[in-house]
């Protein structure tokens, strides 16, 4: 019988090293649970449809605005409570398609990965961080080098994306995707010195929310001799061995 074995090359090994474990995972628990495995994912697609459907409406626009629309100009704890549902309310002047692709891909990896309760959190964390940049950004004023202009006091700051970057940046911490992660973090550093906006800081905010999560659980790892450079029993759990 012919051999018909794939040769391993530098770059098959590159993405078996960098991606095994993900693939290995996120492909166990799509094959055998379907879309049991990511219902979080899916409510969370649902209910960004549903804003984006409801907020195009005559009748429903300021009733999105009420419940979701965060602006840092806006009372504090009104911003704390609407801050959750926020992350689900798709930009008026983006394509709903982009946000609800972000949700889905990168919300259904990190369900897999890491559970519904830790996949909200961090979410929530990264979401925040920006939100709250933006507030101490416009207090600051253009003139210092973190600061942000008076003007953006009145944006709306809404969607998902800064919850998208934070939990890509985890989700690559903790499968040992380290390439991929820096190139997310490149990213968002080149979005910001591109386009000077609101939304590019906001992003670099929600990394470094995460980045201190990270750095509190390496520590809290660490201390309890725990630290075995993943979450999942190293790099080689579930990723199946690349074949010669």
């Amino acid at each position: 019988m012919t051999d018909t074995a794939v040769p391993v090359t530098p770059v098959r090994r590159f993405a078996h090293r960098e991606w095994g474990v993900l693939h290995a995972r996120v492909r166990e628990a799509l094959v055998t649970r379907r879309w049991r495995a990511i219902p979080l994912t899916l409510a969370a697609v649902a209910l960004c449809a549903t804003f984006q459907v409801v907020q195009n409406q005559s009748w429903g626009y300021q009733f999105v605005q009420n419940i979701g629309s965060v602006r840092s100009g806006d009372p504090f704890l009104l911003s704390l409570v609407r801050t959750p549902l926020s992350l689900f309310v798709p930009a008026l002047d983006l394509p709903v398609w982009g946000a609800l692709a972000q949700i889905l891909l990168v919300f259904g990896i990190a369900e897999i990965c890491l559970g519904r309760r830790q996949t909200l959190v961090l979410a929530y964390v990264a979401t925040l961080s920006g939100t709250m940049y933006a507030r101490l950004g416009v207090a600051l004023g253009p003139d210092n080098p973190i600061g942000l202009p008076e003007a953006d006091r009145h944006v709306m700051d809404t969607g998902p994306s800064a919850a998208v970057v934070g939990l890509a940046l985890y989700v690559c911490w903790r499968v040992g995707a380290y390439w991929t992660g820096t190139a997310v973090v490149v990213a968002m550093v080149v979005e910001v010195i591109v386009k000077t906006n609101l939304a590019g800081k906001e992003h670099i905010a929600a990394l470094l929310g995460v980045f201190v999560v990270m750095l509190v659980e390496g520590a809290l790892r660490r201390r309890r001799g725990r630290d075995d450079g993943t979450p999942f029993q190293g790099r080689g759990d579930g990723a199946p061995p690349i074949q010669s």
